[in-house]
């Protein structure tokens, strides 16, 4: 079976039927992917089965849940996931995608020109060091697929979600550790955790679950956050 055709499958599979043309813009995406791969280093995974499943339906279970025409951040983007992704399957949703990582940034330039979206680009910085770039409290959502703790997760995102908006964190299996140790961080960022979303990613090979946490910002955020990033790292909230 060839690439596109495993793609197509694997999104039904998973109840999300794409265009042919969308379609397409993830076989190019892969392709990329795997290409770049070679010289910088994106992905461990790089069978087209495990990155249909583990990257692509895996960034955009939930695409449902955004509002039409949101301004949204990922932060940690990596190589562009959830991002980019959701802007194949959402093209009404504004996307910026942040790394710290210039060579990462470099690929998802890349990958943007040759798919010809639009309206999202890219910001090479630390995510704490963000608010130089844009504004505190922009996005209607944050979100990250990045390998972080909750409450660390929380600092780096919510300043830069609106009050009434939220941020979107996706978990793997076992988050009630991780949401126990976000306590005070919620209660620091006047934030709440509104909903937790379990989703089976499907796949022919191997299924898995998914958690997703949102988070309410219920009131602008002090200033001081997010601090520097060994503050964050060496006391997290």
């Amino acid at each position: 079976m060839q690439s596109f055709e495993i793609i197509k499958d694997l999104f039904i599979k998973n109840n999300i039927e794409l265009t042919n043309k969308q379609i397409a813009k993830f076989e190019q995406y892969y392709n990329l992917l795997i290409e770049y791969n070679k010289v910088v280093n994106l992905t461990a995974i790089t069978e087209i089965h495990e990155v249909t499943t583990k990257h692509f339906v895996d960034s955009v279970i939930n695409y449902s849940i955004y509002n039409e025409n949101s301004n949204i951040c990922d932060i940690g983007s990596g190589a562009g996931f959830p991002g980019i992704p959701l802007k194949i399957l959402r093209p009404d949703l504004k996307i910026t995608l942040v790394d710290s990582l210039n060579k990462r940034i470099n690929f998802l330039n890349t990958v943007i020109q040759q798919l010809e979206l639009t309206n999202i680009n890219t910001i090479h910085t630390r995510a704490q060091e963000l608010q130089q770039s844009v504004p505190r409290e922009t996005f209607d959502y944050t979100i990250s697929r990045a390998v972080a703790s909750l409450n660390i997760l929380l600092e780096l995102c919510i300043p830069y979600t609106k009050t009434g908006g939220q941020m979107i964190a996706f978990k793997g299996n076992n988050i009630e550790n991780d949401i126990q140790t976000a306590q005070n961080a919620l209660q620091t960022l006047n934030s709440s955790i509104t909903n937790i979303t379990e989703y089976k990613i499907l796949s022919n090979i191997e299924s898995y679950t998914r958690n997703i946490v949102y988070i309410t910002k219920n009131e602008k955020t002090n200033p001081i956050y997010p601090r520097g990033k060994n503050k964050i790292e060496l006391k997290p909230l």
